[in-house]
């Protein structure tokens, strides 16, 4: 009898015209401490050197006051960006992608690519449109924003917008853009009622 409940708890999330799974995004490093490691690499990469994000994103001009007034500890001395290391602008150095989140409920309000020019990092792209999220995936960049509308509470937005970018002539230019709606009927919560016209 265990196995049958087992079966149909498993087995309930995979209902009839659902949306699917829906990337939100990097897992932070506290949830995933304690994960599984992954089974070695036989050729071990060279590790990238490390970067003060927030040091790199409170001294850029091109930031937005905005961005950097907003950009303090959460919890102590820990702040709420997600970096990330990789190939983007076809350099031997590795460029620096910066996400700068809420501390309440991690939504993006800014990402950043940095490209080291004569040591130290310049800022090639920013996106400043919240909620935005910046990600490398196989050396293009691609940049996700949602959409909400009216209602839409903050996990369940109307809408997403993926851009992937690619550098070419020393900058970055938009090579696909999608655009997903999302069912509002998934969750069992009723849509709200219209409201009526003035």
């Amino acid at each position: 009898m265990a196995a049958f409940v087992a079966l149909g708890v498993s087995l309930s999330g995979c209902g009839a015209g659902g949306t699917g799974a829906r990337d939100e995004g990097p897992a932070h490093a506290e949830a995933v401490e304690g994960a599984a490691s992954p089974s070695p690499v036989a050729s071990p990469s060279k590790v990238p050197e490390r970067v003060d994000a927030v040091r790199l994103v409170k001294t850029d001009p091109k930031v937005s006051a905005e961005v950097k007034r907003e950009l303090k500890p959460c919890v102590g001395d820990q702040y709420p960006v997600d970096v990330s290391y990789g190939k983007l602008t076809g350099q031997s150095a590795e460029d620096v992608v910066v996400n700068v989140l809420t501390c309440g409920d991690g939504v993006g309000v800014g990402s950043y690519v940095y490209r080291e020019e004569d040591g130290a990092y310049q800022n090639v792209f920013q996106a400043e449109e919240p909620p935005v999220y910046a990600e490398i995936d196989r050396g293009d960049l691609v940049v996700s924003k949602q959409v909400y509308e009216k209602g839409d509470s903050v996990s369940s937005p109307s809408s997403s917008i993926v851009i992937t970018y690619r550098w070419a002539s020393d900058r970055f230019a938009e090579e696909y853009r999608t655009h997903n709606d999302y069912s509002n009927a998934v969750g069992g919560m009723p849509s709200p009622a219209p409201e009526p016209e003035n």
